[in-house]
């Protein structure tokens, strides 16, 4: 099958939920001999890069900014999308699903599936008029495409409860292996276990000023047994927020800010942290979670319900929003390693036996095909 993905900034990932998610779709889907073809955006992917690992890439400009950046470049990947032989046009998050009526008016023929991820428009970076638009966004998610996917049994929940369809609950997948290198730690001073990292785009709705807090109190209380705080990741169009956070972490050494890692470096970071913190306040189902569990770290997040989905039994959670319980938790969790330990091999398990990208890949296989056979 010919397939083609829109709505994503592009691969390689360097970060971003969704963005994970279709680099290790879009792989495994070229691995099975299927042509794959990804739209990406000039502002995020090298422009002279128009193949990867076996997935086309198709370079197509945006309007840079926080509000148009992600629905110009779906409206002209959109717009090409109408003119190619592709079998399969999958929409990924609600943002960029509102315009995929338009391939259901001109390319009828052609099967339309759409991924929800997130409830975007809860994420505190958005005004009213953004807000709205989104809600638009997933309303054409939920009843336009041939096949809804939500990432999350949650999710599923919610499209039926609101909308009354049935989505078809597939999670992302990761595809992690511990790294016995740490050369590209050096540059930050950090020593094998002796950090807890968290790892997220700076912006508002994910948290990380309640865990900076939360790791300041335990430091005055000299509760950390010295360990280190990273943070790793940058800001999206929320420079404000990013400032805001530099400002709450000032004059603390132990508080390290690495910005935005890719490869080796960032499998280094997760391969030595001691434990992955998750502070989130909204989610759909967070791949640095995912891949925290993978390579084998304990995992305390907040207790939304993606993410207790996501660890169910295999991790440790607090209060959303609550500093003063994550203060607790992640004491708790630095006081006791022994149940760490066995939490990190849990949550490894349940990656290895769930959020394995060969099973996924398989029953989105399934859904294109089965969508295929409906259009017939």
């Amino acid at each position: 099958m010919k397939i083609a993905f829109i709505g994503q900034k592009g691969i390689p990932a360097k970060d971003g939920g969704v963005e994970r998610h279709v680099e290790g779709l879009a792989v495994k889907l070229a691995q099975h001999g299927h042509e794959v073809f990804v739209y990406v955006r000039n502002n995020y992917t090298n422009k002279n890069l128009n193949e990867y690992k076996g997935v086309r890439l198709i370079h197509l400009p945006s309007i840079s900014t926080k509000s148009l950046d992600a629905i110009s470049h779906t409206f002209l990947a959109t717009v090409h999308s109408l003119f190619q032989p592709y079998d399969i046009i999958h929409f990924h998050s609600i943002g960029p699903n509102s315009l995929n009526w338009l391939v259901k008016i001109f390319k009828p023929k052609t099967k339309l599936v759409a991924t929800y991820h997130c409830q975007d428009y809860f994420h505190q970076k958005w005004g009213f008029f953004a807000r709205t638009y989104l809600k638009f966004g997933e309303y054409m998610t939920c009843k336009i495409p041939d096949k809804i996917i939500s990432v999350s049994e949650t999710l599923k929940k919610f499209i039926k409860n609101k909308f009354d369809v049935d989505a078809i609950a597939i999670p992302s997948g990761v595809d992690v292996s511990w790294n016995p290198n740490f050369s590209e730690l050096e540059k930050w001073n950090l020593a094998k276990e002796e950090y807890i990292i968290s790892v997220s785009r700076l912006i508002r709705h994910k948290g990380i000023h309640y865990l900076i807090e939360a790791f300041k109190n335990l430091e005055d209380k000299k509760s950390t047994g010295g360990k280190k705080l990273v943070i790793v990741g940058d800001g999206f169009y929320t420079d404000k927020y990013v400032s805001y956070l530099k400002k709450l972490a000032e004059g603390r050494k132990n508080i390290i800010f690495t910005g935005s890692q890719t490869g080796e470096t960032l499998s280094q970071l997760f391969s030595h942290a001691c434990i992955f913190v998750q502070p989130s306040d909204s989610e759909g189902l967070s791949i640095a979670l995912l891949e925290a569990m993978g390579y084998g770290k304990a995992v305390l997040v907040s207790d939304i319900p993606e993410n207790l989905e996501a660890i169910s039994d295999a991790g440790f959670s607090f209060k959303k929003g609550n500093a003063g319980d994550l203060e607790n938790k992640l004491s708790e969790l630095l006081n006791n390693p022994e149940e760490a330990a066995k939490f990190a091999r849990d949550g490894k398990k349940r990656v290895e036996e769930i959020y394995n990208w060969d099973k996924i890949v398989d029953q989105i296989e399934n859904v294109y095909v089965n969508s295929a056979d409906e259009k017939r």
